[in-house]
């Protein structure tokens, strides 16, 4: 059964791709963004091409934190607008404040108003910090951020638990770990370290290349939002707010992965080492049990195939270099 659905942050990456597949199954997808200047908006139009030429898609250019929400007729909504980064947090705290906490609630306080209890909140693998033991469960306590945007994310989890308590909403907070794919953001290791491998420059690694990842391709993470907005339907999700694991279930060495895409691009790769950065956690790993109870989640792209579907997109953006 169709529904209209309105996704936050819909010319996002993540966001983009979660439209075309509402509407691939027949939903209404109501599309809501600002073209923040993280990165820049032609990026994100590009995102929107296909989109806007989709008889059941409406866009509408407003921001979270000052404008009212488009929820007439909606029955569900995918919350993905947020600021993001690591690094830029460490800079401009507030302003994550303002957007992912301040941003959040308007967004809970709108649903609730408009008597919407179906919710999927975009949250961070980010919140788990740097002392959680690995493989990270949900269950675990994620007292400890160490960056602006891990507190900025975990803050709105909260505020999610507190809206679905209070008011009886299904929410699922779902902790992305490193999503790419084609569309990813530039600002990303993924994107950054093609584009400099691809161009013959050198790659800035921070650490010995120790460090792991577990990264997410961006069909199972599309595969995972849409089984949560399943699951928000369920009845006996009333009144809960779920954090859920939506990861690759594999670590990844950040040589490893450097190695690889030098590898898929057919390029040498040139290092230059660089001390561990502030806010940076050495290892996320998904404990992705409850994903698959709950969900039936099963992530099917691992890094090998995924790097080789994300360079054959960036190439077919930017050309071959020689």
């Amino acid at each position: 059964m169709s529904a209209r659905v309105l996704v936050t942050g819909a010319a996002g990456f993540i966001g983009s791709h979660v439209c075309e597949a509402l509407l691939a199954r027949g939903d209404e997808v109501v599309g809501l963004d600002n073209f923040d200047p993280f990165y820049p908006r032609a990026v994100k139009e590009r995102n929107l091409d296909g989109l806007r030429r989709a008889k059941r898609f409406r866009f509408v250019e407003a921001d979270i934190v000052r404008d009212a929400l488009p929820l007439d007729g909606v029955s569900v909504v995918l919350h993905l607008a947020a600021r993001p980064g690591v690094q830029p947090s460490l800079a401009d705290p507030a302003a994550y404040g303002e957007t992912n906490v301040t941003g959040t609630v308007r967004v809970l306080e709108a649903a609730r108003r408009a008597g919407l209890r179906r919710i999927v909140f975009g949250s961070s693998s980010s919140v788990y910090g740097d002392a959680t033991p690995a493989p990270f469960a949900e269950d675990t306590a994620a007292v400890w951020p160490i960056s602006p945007y891990a507190a900025s994310k975990r803050a709105g989890e909260l505020m999610a638990h507190a809206f679905a308590y209070l008011y009886g909403m299904q929410i699922a907070c779902l902790r992305f770990f490193t999503v790419y794919g084609p569309r990813q953001r530039p600002d990303l290791a993924i994107h950054r370290f093609t584009h400099l491998i691809a161009a013959g420059e050198p790659v800035r690694m921070h650490g010995d290349g120790s460090s792991e990842r577990d990264y997410t391709y961006i069909t199972d993470c599309v595969d995972g939002v849409l089984a949560a907005v399943e699951w928000t339907a369920r009845p006996r999700a009333a009144g809960l707010a779920e954090p859920i694991n939506i990861g690759g279930g594999a670590r990844v060495r950040l040589d490893r992965l450097i190695a690889l895409i030098g590898r898929t691009l057919g390029r040498e790769v040139r290092i230059e080492r660089h001390d561990d950065q502030p806010g940076d956690v050495r290892l996320t790993a998904a404990d992705l049990r409850r994903a698959e109870h709950e969900l039936g989640y099963r992530p099917a792209v691992g890094i090998e195939e995924g790097i080789r579907q994300f360079v054959r997109w960036y190439e077919a953006i930017h050309g071959r270099q020689r």
